[in-house]
């Protein structure tokens, strides 16, 4: 089975149509065609169906996809122990979102300079989709980011942080066992938004309200939101990594808040396929040794 074959039909699934997948393999239209069309004579079974421009995956498609994306990361990874420089970079380039920076990045960096001490590092801040393309430009050599997928991007669930409402002390949330959805709206807000995903799920808790929750304060940045609500100026829905040391000081307090249970931010390591394994591992593996996840899971 060849390879090419396979990459060429998780391409046009990632991308949507013959047209881009040829586009980002720098092929033309009719050799991704005819890519395809080898797959499937191989695998005896159609794979799209198309619908004049568009394609449509088929239902063996879609049973054959995840098969198809592990064997690319099989083939990415045999192609790294064979083509392993022995010698480690001098330099190595990060590159991460600001919640990343301002909590993760300095636990993580003393134990990789340990482990690597004739490497150097430089780090970049930037939101998630600059940070991809930093990635694949090869301007960083690797990426903490949000939940991403990317057809050409190894992407490695790093932490899932938990995202719930913080009062501030005194705060007459903090012993009300009965608080309703209503209740909570009417409080000033200082609302950090990230732009993930995620952040749809804390709209959706008052799109039954007759009268949307009273923001008063609007921000993309938790260092600054966590500081408003620490000087009374609102509650805050905010990810618990930001508030770790606000919480065990208290100056802040978790509120429950049941229909906001279970959502999180997800932070991935990205980088190129087969680039780079030992420094991820590392990370990896100081992850383990610091406890991120169990430190999370004590302020949920």
């Amino acid at each position: 089975m060849n390879i090419e074959n396979i990459e060429a039909f998780v391409f046009v699934i990632h991308c949507g149509s013959f047209n881009k997948a040829a586009e980002a393999l720098y092929l033309s239209q009719p050799s991704v065609t005819a890519r395809i069309q080898s797959l499937e004579r191989e695998l005896d079974c159609k794979l799209f169906n198309r619908l004049g421009k568009q394609v449509q995956i088929t239902e063996e498609g879609k049973r054959f996809l995840p098969y198809a994306q592990q064997l690319l990361l099989t083939y990415q990874k045999g192609k790294l122990h064979i083509n392993k420089k022995k010698s480690l970079p001098e330099e190595m380039k990060i590159g991460c979102t600001v919640s990343v920076a301002n909590y993760i990045i300095p636990k993580i960096l003393p134990y990789l300079k340990r482990k690597f001490p004739n490497t150097h590092y430089k780090l970049v801040t930037g939101i998630t989709e600059d940070i991809v393309n930093k990635v694949l430009n090869k301007e960083v050599d690797m990426g903490f980011v949000r939940n991403v997928n990317h057809p050409n991007l190894q992407s490695i669930k790093f932490y899932e942080d938990p995202i719930s409402l913080y009062a501030y002390e005194g705060h007459p949330f903090i012993t009300d066992e009965h608080l309703t959805i209503e209740a909570i709206a009417a409080q000033p807000f200082v609302f950090f938004e990230c732009g993930a995903l995620d952040w749809l799920r804390i709209h959706r808790i008052f799109r039954n309200l007759d009268v949307p929750p009273n923001i008063q304060i609007q921000t993309d940045n938790s260092e600054m939101a966590k500081k408003l609500v620490v000087q009374k100026v609102g509650i805050s829905f905010l990810p618990g990594l930001c508030v770790q040391q606000e919480t065990s000081d208290g100056l802040l307090f978790p509120i429950h808040v049941p229909e906001a249970e279970g959502i999180s931010l997800q932070t991935n390591i990205i980088s190129n396929h087969g680039e780079h394994a030992l420094f991820i591992d590392a990370i990896l593996e100081v992850s383990k040794e610091l406890s991120i996840r169990r430190q999370i899971l004590k302020v949920i």
